[in-house]
């Protein structure tokens, strides 16, 4: 089993802003898998899925941003997944708008949400799907948690898009694969 993990901050005020494209990608794959959320629990909305043969747990903790590694480590914990079958997708601010790459694990590189999952779950190597939302001069808090622009809007979809893809592919066809086929050097977002 594996388990895809959608970062973001719970509550309507956040639903569109840029630290919540885990969330956003999360919805989607949701979306396409016809499958609700099932239940919250262990401070995170979890959602089983089965895609072709693959059985697959969808997670939106609802703990905030900072606090996530506390609801991953929970559910990875009762269902008795390991961190080499979690896929984390989050906002990443030092990747242009619309890009999206794939990395077998690291560091958290400044992304709390990531460093508390790495704390809580005592390794660095958990897949991740990092998803560009670009950076601003001025204050980066103040940057992600704010919303995007109508003219954004497109880019936004796009990456929301094959973020989604890219974990599907990873589930169909593994970490390797999907990296081969996303983290293409030189892409642009649009």
């Amino acid at each position: 089993m594996r388990m895809v993990v959608g970062l973001g901050n719970p509550g309507h005020q956040y639903e569109r802003t840029r630290h919540n494209v885990g969330f956003m990608a999360a919805g989607e794959l949701l979306r396409r898998w016809r499958v609700g959320v099932d239940r919250v629990q262990d401070g995170a909305q979890v959602s089983p899925a089965s895609i072709d043969g693959n059985e697959v747990v969808v997670v939106q903790p609802q703990t905030f941003m900072n606090l996530s590694g506390n609801a991953v480590a929970s559910v990875s914990r009762r269902r008795g997944i390991e961190p080499s079958q979690i896929l984390l997708i989050y906002d990443d601010a030092d990747l242009a708008l619309g890009i999206v790459r794939i990395r077998s694990g690291g560091s958290p590189g400044g992304h709390r949400g990531v460093a508390s999952i790495v704390e809580r779950l005592g390794t660095r190597d958990v897949a991740r799907i990092r998803i560009g939302i670009g950076r601003e001069e001025g204050d980066l808090a103040e940057h992600v948690l704010a919303p995007f622009s109508r003219a954004e809007g497109p880019v936004v979809e796009e990456m929301i898009q094959n973020a989604a893809d890219a974990a599907e592919t990873v589930v169909k066809r593994g970490l390797t694969a999907a990296m081969n086929r996303f983290n293409k050097r030189g892409d642009s977002p649009a």
